[in-house]
């Protein structure tokens, strides 16, 4: 899948110019969601790879270019399965330096998720939240790597 870097998109970048591209990985199950969301974060952040399952979130995450680029994850995992606190769980033991954003679903509170690098936005999740949250994250996580 091609990432679009073009030069507009990098300039109104989220993070810092470190001289990487940072990229965010969505997982969203919900493909009207994961549009939504998406095209929200492209206009700040140069890279934004979705997955649409764990799967296939952890296919990306065993890929070492991948990772080294790798800012943020941002969960919004509403199907049966690998979900939730299971896939937050999985993924901070195998990715512990790269912080998690969990965009909640119904049911499911703060609690449910544990880890210094992972914060819980309840749902209904704010638009302007989530990028407020998504532009700290991945500003803290640069701010340690440099």
């Amino acid at each position: 899948m091609a990432q679009n870097h073009s030069p507009q998109l990098r300039k109104a970048s989220a993070a810092p110019d470190s001289g990487k591209t940072t990229t965010i990985l969505l997982v969203d199950d919900d493909p009207l969601q994961a549009y939504v969301r998406r095209s929200l974060l492209e206009r700040r952040v140069a890279g934004v790879q979705r997955a649409a399952d764990a799967a296939e979130a952890f296919i990306l995450v065993e890929q070492p270019l991948f990772v080294e680029k790798l800012g943020l994850v941002i969960v919004g995992l509403h199907m049966p399965g690998v979900g939730g606190p299971a896939f937050v769980s999985e993924m901070t033991s195998r990715l512990p330096s790269v912080p998690v954003l969990v965009l909640g679903r119904g049911g499911e509170k703060a609690t449910d998720y544990e880890g210094d690098n992972v914060r819980f936005i309840p749902r209904p999740v704010a638009t302007e939240e989530m990028l407020q949250i998504t532009r700290q994250m991945l500003g803290q996580r640069l701010a340690g790597v440099a």
